[in-house]
């Protein structure tokens, strides 16, 4: 009887010691689990180079092997199997989202993959200036997001579409304001013209169409006698001088006789001087032709040249000529006498350089 006890407080030892070794082999799995997925989630896995920022560009409708191939193109992932192994868990693979997203050196994976999962791209700041037409504006833009510029460029020459937005293919320059803008990358050539809509909307508020109804004119109309002044000069400071002249003529009816609007009509933008003959173009856009504002802006104005021409000076000049100190700045005169004698001057001026 003894013996049998014995035996069974044996067995029960035993299984006591094997349940205390599984339970500790399990405790060991369990912190080696744990260790992995801590590592997994929480680990520095973002090496980028030199430690700086990097902008990872995703397409519209990239898939998550292409998103894997641009990461590791670029040695971006130190540990591989672990940032693939999150984004399944948090199934990424089915919400690829297109976008720019900056990577930080030393981002861990639950927060690369929270960040590419929920679409939290970094926007890129998209600048324009010195635009001649809707092709260069094209081409600036596409380089900056990613509608390229033969996309926008299409968009721009649908006459359905910038009918839509209540311009034509003539007026279409004045809706653009050059700046610096805030844009998703993935921001196609839709989506940025109604941005460009709503940021022209925004700029006419009531006290410039104010200023430009006191002056006879329409918002296009502002802009396309600020382009004419864009062309004149690059001296800011005397834009509102120049944009008084041109007004000057239109209220008194006379032919804005502007030479940039011939180069705009020869589509000859390498001329250097405008002569007798050039005058003679037949385009509506010859202003020593037809009477009044051209039929849209010869370039986009920048925004200098429109607030010129809203807060144009006040006087009595009707002519203007290059000084013949070459300085870039004009010479100013209230009559066609005086004109003349500032024209010979920088004539004078040319011939001595020969």
């Amino acid at each position: 009887m003894k013996q049998k006890l014995n035996e069974s407080e044996q067995q029960r030892k035993r299984i006591r010691t094997t349940l205390l070794i599984i339970f500790a082999l399990l405790l060991f799995l369990a912190i080696l689990a744990g260790g992995w997925l801590y590592r997994s989630l929480m680990r520095p896995n973002v090496m980028t180079p030199d430690k700086k920022d990097f902008s990872l560009y995703i397409p519209t409708g990239a898939t998550f092997e292409q998103v894997k191939d641009s990461l590791y193109l670029h040695d971006l992932i130190k540990n591989t199997n672990s940032f693939e192994w999150v984004c399944r868990q948090k199934d990424y693979p089915k919400h690829v989202r297109p976008g720019r997203y900056v990577l930080r050196y030393g981002m861990n994976n639950r927060k690369l993959c929270n960040m590419l999962r929920g679409g939290l791209q970094t926007p890129v700041q998209v600048k324009f200036n010195n635009l001649r037409d809707i092709q260069g504006l094209a081409g600036r833009i596409g380089r900056q997001i990613e509608a390229d510029s033969l996309e926008i460029l299409r968009f721009f020459s649908d006459q359905g579409a910038i009918d839509r937005l209540g311009f034509n293919l003539q007026t279409i320059p004045a809706m653009f304001l050059p700046n610096t803008y805030e844009f998703y990358w993935n921001t196609n050539a839709e989506q940025f013209a109604e941005r460009m809509k709503t940021e022209y909307d925004k700029y006419w508020n009531k006290d410039r169409l104010a200023k430009a109804s006191a002056m006879g004119l329409t918002p296009i109309q502002v802009s396309t006698l600020a382009s004419i002044v864009d062309k004149e000069t690059n001296k800011t400071d005397e834009m509102p001088r120049i944009a008084g002249v041109y007004l000057n003529r239109l209220k008194s009816g006379w032919l804005l006789q502007a030479d940039p609007t011939l180069v705009f009509a020869l589509g000859d933008f390498e001329l250097k001087r405008v002569l007798n003959v050039h005058k003679e173009v037949e385009s509506p856009y010859n202003t020593y032709k037809y009477p009044g504002l051209p039929p849209g802006p010869i370039c986009i104005p920048s925004l200098a040249s429109i607030n010129a021409v809203l807060n144009a000076e006040s006087h009595n000049y009707y002519y203007f000529c290059a000084k013949e100190d070459f300085s870039g700045y004009h010479n100013f005169a209230k009559t066609l006498t005086e004109h003349n004698q500032n024209a010979l001057r920088y004539q004078k001026a040319l011939n001595e350089m020969k």
